[in-house]
């Protein structure tokens, strides 16, 4: 499989981590074609050809939170996010995302949930996505709905995020920061759907369901690609 670099996780997802450990005694199997949850996936806006990305790096205005933006560095190791599921409903490790799911994205290296509200954006004074919670857990502000078209969510198709809380959708419009993160696009909310809020799951750890030689559902096995 040859040298695979693996971003340090939280303690929120340590047991992840324990599965991610074990890959190199794994094999692999079928490429999945669609996400689920439990993966660590990176996110592409097919726009703006931007990766969400955040980093310990709070706002300087709005809510003064941890920052969330995009940017074209493919390799970079704070933009993995893990998908799972809400404090009212579970995302078992391994399921498909069925389109019209409510789920969290938790950014791996912090911990902390992709969130929005009604904060403006700094720069395009759209509504603010920051990143909000600590160790894997925030509020209901972290629910997002994936908008797709079949009945799960396939890895080839672009697709909506749209914030469960005040229905905006997850976008990028192209507006860049200066200091001290020059260079990274703002990543916003807006209310009407368009092809600034289209993203791609890209590079990542995709958890795939395999049957146990019981026959009940065990969802260890993760796929990759990075």
């Amino acid at each position: 499989m040859g040298n695979v670099y693996y971003p340090p996780l939280p303690l929120c997802l340590s047991s992840l981590f324990v599965v991610i450990s074990c890959l190199s005694g794994l094999s692999l199997g079928t490429e999945l074609s669609f996400v689920t949850c439990g993966s660590v996936i990176k996110l592409l806006n097919v726009r703006h050809n931007v990766r969400l990305h955040s980093h310990d790096v709070r706002y300087g205005s709005g809510s003064g939170q941890q920052s969330v933006t995009g940017v074209a560095t493919v390799e970079d190791s704070n933009s993995y996010w893990s998908v799972r599921g809400t404090s009212g409903a579970s995302c078992h490790r391994g399921t498909p995302v069925k389109c019209g799911q409510t789920i969290r994205l938790t950014h791996v290296n912090t911990g902390r949930n992709l969130h929005s509200h009604y904060f403006v954006s700094p720069l395009s004074s759209n509504q603010e996505v920051s990143a909000f919670g600590e160790e894997g857990e925030g509020d209901h502000l972290d629910e997002w709905t994936v908008q797709c078209a079949g009945s799960v969510w396939k890895r080839e198709e672009a697709i909506h995020f749209r914030h469960k809380a005040t229905e905006a959708l997850l976008s990028v419009t192209g507006e860049q920061y200066g200091r001290p993160i020059h260079g990274q696009t703002e990543v916003h909310a807006m209310s009407s759907p368009s092809q600034h809020s289209l993203w791609k799951a890209m590079e990542g750890i995709f958890m795939k369901p395999s049957e146990s030689p019981a026959g009940s559902r065990d969802y260890s096995y993760p796929h990759t690609e990075f």
